[in-house]
C-alpha cells in the first residue's frame, strides 16, 4: 500500500494503520463458505442494495475489500477491474468492492471515469461486519488522514484482500497484499484468470 497511495499524509496514516495488521493478518481460505451479505452499494453512482446470493446465481463472484477510495493503491485497482471488465463478463463473473467508505463517497467514486468508471459497484461496510466474516479486521480511522483529493477520509480502513467464491457459494481462491504481498492489479489478473479457469472447468 505504501508505493500505491498519493500524497504524504494519507500514505503515513494509511501504512500505519494497515502495518498494524501484517503480523497476524487472517482470512477465510479457500474451501470455506462464503459469508452471505446484503449491502448498500453504489453503480455509476446510483446506490441499490447488493446481494451476494443473487449474484451467484448469475456465476462467480469476486468480492475485493479495499482500504479506502480514492487513495493511491486503490485507485489503481478499481481503474484496472474497470479496465479488465469486459473480461471478467465474458467469464460470466460479478465484482463487487468492499470498504468502509460512506454510501456518498462511493457514489461519487463508483461514477468516477478514471476509476470504477460506472463499470462495476463497490459496497459500504462502514461497520466492518462483512470484513469480519470474512476473518478481515478494519483498522480504526487515523486522525488527519485525507484522499488523494485532499478530503479527510474519517473511516476505518481494511485490509486489501480478493476472495474468488465460484457459483456454489465455495471460496476458490483467498488474495492478500499483505500476506501474498501482491501490487493492487495483481489482485486483478489473478482473480481474472482464476474465474476464467472456472468458466472452463479447470479450477481445481
Amino acid at each position: 500500500m505504501k508505493k500505491y497511495v498519493t500524497g504524504s499524509l494519507t500514505a503515513a496514516a494509511i501504512a500505519m494503520a494497515l502495518a498494524l495488521t501484517a503480523p497476524a493478518f487472517a482470512a477465510l481460505a479457500p474451501g470455506a463458505a462464503a459469508p452471505d451479505f446484503t449491502a448498500e452499494a453504489s453503480l455509476a453512482g446510483k446506490d441499490f442494495s447488493f446481494s451476494l446470493k443473487d449474484a451467484l446465481k448469475k456465476g462467480p463472484v469476486v468480492v475485493y475489500f479495499y482500504p479506502s477510495a480514492y487513495t493511491g493503491g486503490c485507485d489503481i485497482e478499481a481503474h484496472t477491474f474497470a479496465s479488465q471488465k469486459e473480461k471478467f463478463d465474458a467469464a460470466g463473473a460479478t465484482i463487487i468492492g468492499v470498504s468502509a467508505d460512506s454510501i456518498d463517497r462511493l457514489n461519487t467514486f463508483s461514477s468516477d471515469p478514471s476509476y470504477c468508471a460506472g463499470k462495476f459497484p463497490v459496497a459500504s461496510d462502514s461497520s466492518g461486519k462483512i470484513a469480519a466474516a470474512y476473518d478481515l479486521k478494519m483498522e480504526a480511522a487515523v486522525a488527519g488522514a485525507k484522499d488523494v483529493r485532499g478530503v479527510e477520509i474519517g473511516h476505518g480502513f481494511i485490509s486489501r484482500t480478493t476472495f474468488v467464491i465460484d457459483r456454489n457459494g465455495k471460496i476458490v481462491a483467498a488474495l492478500s497484499s499483505e500476506a501474498d504481498h501482491l501490487h493492487p492489479q495483481d489482485h486483478v489478473s489473478k482473480s481474472l484468470a482464476i474465474v476464467q479457469q472456472l468458466q472452463s472447468g479447470k479450477a481445481q
